[in-house]
């Protein structure tokens, strides 16, 4: 659910390993081809792990080739999308005990700043949108490549990560200690307009 995020940080990422010439610009994500993914992974009850996903998400990514910390992304998701490959189980977290769609049926992401890494990596901060509460989350990204696609096109991709605690967005199931938390995962293609 907070996987949202989790798109915004795959978007960061980018910025912080990219110094090559003629790689900046604007990259929307690669919905079309499918080539982006917002996942996340909650324990049940401390005795297995569920795994889901978004299926509807969109977004872009600025990326600064000269000054890569001024670089930024935008994600929103349909939180109605998600999709944990158990019908029941997806009813009830699009209910009012976990992302209450009916009355929020959107979550986003926006930038305010990025911070590169010695590594190559960098954290992308922002607001995270979800369930109607706006809260600063940080994504650990790192990029995982760029260049020229069969197409004639120019590519760039990303994969960041992030915790988020379900109390701090307002999500009143509670599940348990082993469950207060989500792991949201980010991979994200982008195609430079």
């Amino acid at each position: 659910m907070k996987k949202l995020l989790l798109a915004s940080a795959v978007s960061m990422t980018m910025i912080g390993s990219v110094h090559a010439d003629g790689h900046g610009g604007t990259y929307a994500f690669d919905d079309e081809g499918a080539h982006q993914f917002v996942t996340f992974k909650i324990s049940h009850l401390g005795f297995s792990w569920l795994y889901g996903r978004f299926n509807e998400f969109d977004g872009q990514f600025v990326y600064d080739e000269e000054n890569p910390e001024n670089s930024s992304v935008s994600v929103t998701i349909d939180t109605s999308s998600v999709d944990s490959n158990h019908a029941e189980r997806d009813k009830h977290l699009r209910s009012e005990d976990f992302l209450y769609v009916d009355d929020f049926p959107e979550a986003s992401f926006q930038s305010t700043r990025v911070e590169l890494g010695d590594d190559g990596e960098a954290d992308i901060v922002g607001d995270l949108t979800l369930r109607g509460v706006t809260k600063e989350v940080t994504l650990d990204a790192k990029m995982l490549g760029h260049g020229e696609d069969p197409w004639g096109g120019y590519r760039m991709g990303f994969e960041a990560q992030t915790e988020l605690a379900l109390k701090d967005f307002g999500i009143p199931m509670d599940l348990g200690k082993a469950s207060e938390t989500v792991e949201i995962i980010i991979s994200v293609e982008g195609i430079r307009q």
